[in-house]
């Protein structure tokens, strides 16, 4: 019987692979919040690459609020994708924070082609009923 051989080294393969984009055009979806900004890099189908935040740049409490943290953040997803060979984008914007258009700044100044950019944040038609008025 032949022993098993304890020293023997097993290559383990790597789960978390970067793909190679077959298309150099990608979706960026950008929230936008009062309180933070985040920066989403998708392939056409939907599935994440790469994504950024004012908090993940380093910023943190009421400085992630601020438009020069959301030009961090767009920056950087930018030079991430670039790594990935992304050349322009098509940007989704949703929100109503500072940070909307200094984040497509941002993707502009790290390189990024814009081609088209969307506004899709969700307005009220209407609204909510109001509250019934007090009894005299």
């Amino acid at each position: 019987m032949p022993k098993e051989d304890k020293n023997k080294k097993v290559k383990k393969t790597n789960k978390n692979k970067r793909k190679v984009l077959q298309n150099s055009k990608v979706l960026v979806k950008i929230h936008s919040t009062y309180n933070n900004t985040i920066v989403s890099v998708t392939d056409l189908e939907g599935n994440v690459l790469v994504n950024s935040s004012c908090g993940l740049v380093g910023f943190r409490g009421s400085k992630k609020s601020t438009a020069y943290a959301s030009t961090q953040a767009g920056q950087d997803a930018a030079v991430k994708s670039l790594a990935l060979g992304v050349k322009e984008a098509d940007v989704i914007i949703n929100g109503v924070g500072i940070g909307r258009q200094a984040a497509v700044k941002g993707l502009r100044d790290g390189g990024l082609k814009i081609n088209t950019l969307l506004d899709a944040t969700p307005v009220p038609h209407g609204g909510v009923k109001p509250r019934k008025k007090p009894k005299k």
